[in-house]
């Protein structure tokens, strides 16, 4: 009994002693672990920072997706694939790597200026993160604006039940993403319809060919195919369909 009321006396002076260390200086140390809980205020601004870098790296996906040109150019090189034929040629990587390239040559103004005005001040500690967060909106909702319809900002007003907006700057984010993307939808289909013209013109010259010369049994797409590929590189293509579309961005 006398040794166990000993044992709980020196655990009791233990926890003691443990409790005024840490009060004194909150470092937790073991053998081969030494955990600090406390901090100055720059680390933990720096910790700040490093959160709000990861939750930026984890929605860049949507924000590519939304806020970019991409969506454009990726469903214009998809529709130039499957106008020639190809299904599967040129991959998906392939069509996604090139689409990302002429994403960052679209928008490397856009980017150069929200890294002048809002990145570079904020990495200095000039500026507040609110402060960074609108400067760094407010170039992309500038080159959303130039390539949104009115009527596509009209439709998202009308289904967010807003208020009629004065002006574009009234317009709030909520509207003007889903706006840009239905604009871009549509603009990407229209150009798309312009690149399969030609070759759609290639397989009519080549099923009506075929039906004069009583080949029905031969599969047009055989011969239609090669053409289109020999055509496409002839006339240099891809040159023409990468210049034409960065150009709509002007």
């Amino acid at each position: 009994m006398n040794a166990r009321r000993a044992c709980l006396a020196a655990l009791a002076l233990l926890a003691f002693g443990s409790g005024a260390a840490w009060a004194a200086d909150p470092v937790l140390a073991m053998p081969g672990l030494q955990v600090n809980v406390g901090g100055t205020g720059g680390e933990t601004a720096s910790a700040v920072k490093v959160m709000l870098g990861l939750t930026v790296l984890s929605l860049a996906p949507a924000i590519l997706m939304s806020m970019t040109s991409f969506v454009r150019i990726v469903i214009v090189l998809s529709m130039l694939r499957h106008a020639l034929g190809m299904q599967e040629t040129p991959p998906n990587t392939v069509i996604v790597s090139l689409a990302l390239f002429l994403t960052f040559f679209t928008m490397a103004p856009t980017l150069q200026e929200v890294n002048t005005k809002a990145m570079q001040p904020y990495l200095a500690n000039r500026i507040s993160t609110e402060a960074a967060l609108a400067a760094a909106t407010t170039p992309l909702r500038d080159f959303m604006v130039r390539q949104t319809r009115e009527q596509d900002l009209a439709l998202m007003v009308e289904l967010a039940k807003a208020e009629q907006p004065r002006s574009m700057d009234d317009i709030g984010m909520v509207q003007l993403i889903p706006a840009f993307m239905l604009s871009e939808l549509r603009s990407a289909f229209q150009i798309g319809f312009v690149i399969f013209l030609p070759f759609l013109l290639v397989d009519l010259i080549v099923s009506g060919a075929l039906m004069s010369l009583g080949m029905m049994m031969v599969p047009p797409a055989s011969i239609s195919l090669p053409l289109k590929v020999l055509l496409f590189v002839l006339i240099d293509g891809w040159n023409l369909i990468v210049r034409a579309l960065l150009g709509t961005f002007a």
